[in-house]
């Protein structure tokens, strides 16, 4: 046996190993690699309704919670001084316990004394929300 072929052939097999690795690892001057694994708030559409009666306004709708362990808080609030909007403002908080994690729709209701006819924004956990009339 050529023991010559031997050790040629295994000095060109760990030569492309060594060239294939040197050339798929990132250099430095090549700049930051973007992190991709950023996760960005996913914040659901929000069906609302106003109901305005007697100067009361009655605001009503469903929004689609992350799991069915999900509870939902909502409370309503005027902007601006005389009242020049109204922000519905819903939270939710995690719920104990081993959860199925299917989006399940919630609904809510809140009150609130204010003048007719002023526009609605809603927040979900303080991010601004897209809203549908319900």
């Amino acid at each position: 046996m050529n023991h010559k072929r031997l050790y040629l052939a295994a000095a060109i097999i760990a030569g492309v190993l060594v060239l294939g690795f040197l050339l798929s690892v990132p250099r430095a001057r090549d700049g930051e690699v973007p992190n991709e694994t950023v996760e960005s708030e996913v914040v659901p559409p929000v069906a609302i309704r106003d109901s305005y009666k007697k100067g009361t306004h009655t605001i009503s709708g469903t929004v689609i919670a992350p799991n069915a362990c999900a509870t939902l808080g909502a409370s309503a609030v005027t902007t601006g001084d005389p009242a020049s909007a109204i922000v519905v403002e819903l939270t939710f908080t995690e719920g104990e316990g081993v959860c199925l994690e299917v989006p399940t729709p919630l609904k809510f209701s809140t009150t609130l004394k204010a003048p007719e006819g002023l526009p609605l924004s809603t927040t979900v956990n303080g991010v601004v929300a897209t809203t549908t009339p319900l």
